[in-house]
């Protein structure tokens, strides 16, 4: 039987349908993540936006055109927002985003025409109040993601997703480190992922510094997924400096420069504490890559309070910004208290801070070091990966498994470098002169 599992959102969907995938081959089946003809389909399902979850609708319909008497199951944010919608599909079987791992037992029913199956076509679960660890992803990538926490307490006036995935649960230690502990020695770099990880603990205690120092003995290089600006202090970037194989690149998400935003949006920082996070990082990294999330276009966001955002992300001077309009959600705070603005305000503003976002890319990668780069994949005679600070790099190559590399090139702003090849490894890049 063939099983295809589609995901749409985030880094801890994708980490959680791997899990599935790896527990579903176990059992034998033939599982793909491409799509195209199968007996059953699992859609991994998004509610971040109203438009994520108008995709998930739309990946039945999808699945339906590949073979019309598949069996289609769902699970994920949005089914746990409304299951309705994905049942009205007539959809064999829809959970939400708790108990994904049970859909594997309800397929080995399908396989063995078990017409109990049918008698109950949803199960949406409570959300755990402990961190629910049945999911283990056999990894194959160069890179790997480790789900390392999930839910969120924070209750940003805009996001649904606390409400969907519940209170902030964190994974034990040992079980983070035995899953680590079996990554093939194909895999060099691992990624902590959660929807909070800033709030990973252990006992009720800030432990996310001391699970970096467990991950460190294993001598891969080691990144964090995203951060928030509570997690910085002068200790905690003080330990990471200590780090043998961290990664100094912070997502560190900031949504608005402007205080008065910051506080519709229920952000529990000013925009000055957030600059000295910065300064606290570049203390101990001086070229730290430092990514960021902004919305513009927030409800009531004034030209005024749109100019701060402005110029403190030029002030601040952010390696790349992840820039996105405010999308109303339902069942949100925001959506329910202030009036949206009109798309083409929206759409301005979006389009200034991108231009702005193109500059400071430009004098980020004018000023790194090109060294430690991880190549992960290989596209069009090129290897392609990222350096530690995040910077998408392209080394050109004549096949895939050539040594003689020549040249860094990178796509968007044509920023050449040399680069030293030696005993099957990048071990230096020097840009041209």
């Amino acid at each position: 039987m063939k099983v295809c599992l589609m995901t749409l959102g985030c880094k801890v969907n994708k980490y959680e349908s791997d899990a599935l995938m790896y527990n579903l081959k176990l059992k034998g089946y033939d599982v793909t993540d491409s799509l195209g003809f199968a007996d059953v389909y699992v859609i991994n399902s998004c509610a971040v936006t109203q438009e994520a979850e108008k995709k998930s609708r739309q990946m039945v319909a999808r699945c339906r055109k590949f073979n019309p008497q598949a069996k289609i199951f769902v699970c994920g944010c949005a089914s746990q927002h409304n299951s309705a919608q994905f049942l009205d599909k007539d959809v064999s079987y829809v959970c939400g985003a708790a108990g994904k791992i049970k859909i594997s037992e309800y397929i080995d029913k399908i396989s063995k025409n078990d017409k109990r199956l049918l008698r109950k076509r949803e199960r949406i679960a409570k959300m755990p109040k402990q961190y629910e660890d049945d999911l283990f992803a056999m990894q194959t990538r160069t890179r790997a993601y480790i789900k390392i926490q999930d839910g969120c307490n924070n209750f940003c006036s805009y996001c649904i997703i606390p409400y969907l995935r519940g209170r902030s649960r964190s994974r034990a230690i040992f079980s983070i480190i035995n899953e680590v502990s079996k990554l093939g020695d194909n895999i060099k770099e691992v990624v902590l992922t959660g929807i909070n990880v800033t709030d990973y603990k252990i006992d009720g205690q800030p432990a996310l510094l001391t699970l970096l120092e467990e991950l460190d003995t294993f001598g891969k290089r080691l990144r964090l997924s995203s951060m928030e600006e509570s997690l910085v202090s002068e200790s905690f970037v003080s330990g990471l400096s200590k780090l043998s194989n961290f990664c100094p690149h912070f997502h560190l998400s900031l949504q608005s420069g402007c205080d008065s935003v910051l506080k519709r949006m229920n952000r529990h920082y000013t925009a000055s504490e957030f600059a000295q996070s910065v300064k606290t990082i570049r203390k101990y990294f001086p070229l730290a890559g430092i990514t960021t999330d902004v919305i513009v276009g927030f409800p009531g966001e004034s030209d005024a309070e749109f100019e701060d955002t402005f110029n403190f992300i030029k002030e601040v001077g952010f390696s790349q910004l992840h820039i996105f309009q405010y999308s109303k959600r339902d069942g949100t705070v925001a959506a329910r208290l202030y009036k949206d603005l009109p798309p083409q305000t929206k759409q301005a503003r979006f389009e200034r801070l991108n231009q702005l976002n193109e500059q400071l890319r430009r004098d980020f990668i004018e000023k790194v070091k090109y060294e430690n780069v991880l190549f992960e994949e290989y596209e069009d005679g090129y290897f392609v990966g990222y350096s530690k600070n995040y910077i998408r790099c392209y080394l050109k190559a004549t096949e895939k498994d050539s040594q003689h590399i020549d040249e860094f090139i990178d796509h968007a702003f044509d920023v050449k470098l040399h680069g030293v090849w030696k005993d099957g490894a990048l071990v230096t890049l020097a840009k041209h002169r």
